[in-house]
């Protein structure tokens, strides 16, 4: 496995790991119409102009195919002040889960966080995605708890947070 920063190249496979996992992680969580609806095309953009500002990673199967991502930067929400910084993405294809990509995903966005005088970071994370006790194993603590709705769904998203993140 290689994990390296994300090239404009890395956008549509990005993409699809983005949808892909999505409709795995989601299932049962977020509304079948909206997973369904998801698009490549969209994602492929979206991920264009990300991976332009920095701070994406992308993990790499020994064929070279993409079977993971993460990004993060300063912090966006303007509600977490003590935190500064942000992991606002890591998704790997489920056939992928478990094999300790995730915390390989994380270090790179960390250590860009620790060029920039950032020691403190949080995540989002819907309360019923099984994907947060993998933040817990990384040592992140319940910060918050609020209410989003995606897809006319109402659901409870955990913030957790680490308070010092340049021993991760």
């Amino acid at each position: 496995m290689k994990i390296r920063a994300a090239k404009l190249s890395d956008a549509s496979g990005i993409a699809k790991v983005h949808v892909d996992s999505w409709r795995t992680t989601y299932k049962n969580i977020i509304p079948d119409e909206f997973l369904n609806n998801l698009s490549y095309q969209k994602r492929e953009e979206l991920w264009s102009n990300k991976i332009l500002n920095g701070n994406v990673f992308v993990a790499k199967n020994d064929e070279g195919k993409n079977v993971g991502f993460s990004s993060g930067g300063k912090e966006r929400s303007g509600k977490y002040k003590e935190y500064q910084g942000e992991l606002s993405s890591i998704y790997i294809l489920k056939e992928f889960q478990g094999q300790g990509i995730g915390k390989s995903l994380a270090k790179p966005v960390i250590k860009e966080l620790g060029k920039l005088g950032i020691n403190t970071m949080f995540v989002f994370v819907l309360e019923d995605n099984n994907s947060r006790l993998f933040y817990e194993a990384m040592g992140g603590k319940i910060i918050d708890k609020i209410e989003v709705e995606i897809a006319g769904k109402k659901l409870n998203e955990l913030v957790y947070g680490w308070d010092n993140i340049s021993n991760s």
